[in-house]
């Protein structure tokens, strides 16, 4: 029972989110109702049984649209003190959202704790010669001997080009200021006696 009632939030919350992170005008409202799309397809994926696949939306997805919103208002330059004074006005939208988000967590929650509730939230895989029967793996190890035995150059290969990238976006939105001292580690290591040191000829009894 409690699955069928939790599938059915999911899927309208994800719906409903889905749609609104199209029809919000503002950005920082689509940014948002974006990860509670995400959560929603995290708790669907648990009822599946795929919890590999829930924690992936939550820990790489989310926190890539929060790195990506980042560098968004990095880059258009958000009037910050524009968007604080209409904070009181949705505040109410971002309380429902939130209380949407915490909702469905609980749900989660308690279909991963409560299993024999729910008969989709078990381990549905075996991969090739792993295990069978009752020492068969979850689907987490499954993926993860995988990953890391037969697709393990893939995988690295994978992380470089996301550090290219990540390297590449904050070289794209790093912005020269005035008016602030830095260092030129090129120009100090090349540095000559000379320039780094003058010696002056101090008279008798005058000082400097």
């Amino acid at each position: 029972m409690i699955a069928t009632i939790a599938f059915y939030i999911f899927a309208c919350a994800a719906i409903a989110s889905g749609f609104m992170v199209v029809a919000s005008k503002n950005p920082v409202h689509s940014v948002l109702f974006l990860i509670s799309a995400f959560v929603a397809a995290a708790g669907l994926f648990v009822l599946m049984g795929a919890e590999y696949l829930a924690m992936l939306l939550v820990v790489v997805y989310v926190g890539a649209v929060a790195v990506l919103f980042l560098f968004v208002v990095m880059m258009l330059d958000v009037d910050f003190v524009e968007l604080k004074q209409g904070f009181l006005q949705y505040l109410p939208i971002a309380a429902t959202i939130a209380a949407i988000v915490v909702i469905e967590l609980v749900f989660v929650v308690a279909v991963w704790v409560f299993p024999e509730n729910a008969e989709l939230a078990q381990p549905v895989s075996t991969v090739g010669q792993i295990g069978a029967g009752e020492n068969a793996p979850s689907n987490i190890e499954a993926l993860g001997l995988v990953l890391y035995t037969d697709y393990v150059h893939f995988f690295q290969i994978a992380g470089i080009i996301l550090l290219v990238a990540m390297i590449g976006a904050i070289v794209l939105t790093f912005r020269e200021r005035e008016g602030i001292k830095k260092q030129n580690v090129a120009d100090q290591t090349a540095r000559t006696r000379e320039e780094g040191v003058e010696i002056t000829s101090v008279k008798t009894g005058q000082g400097i």
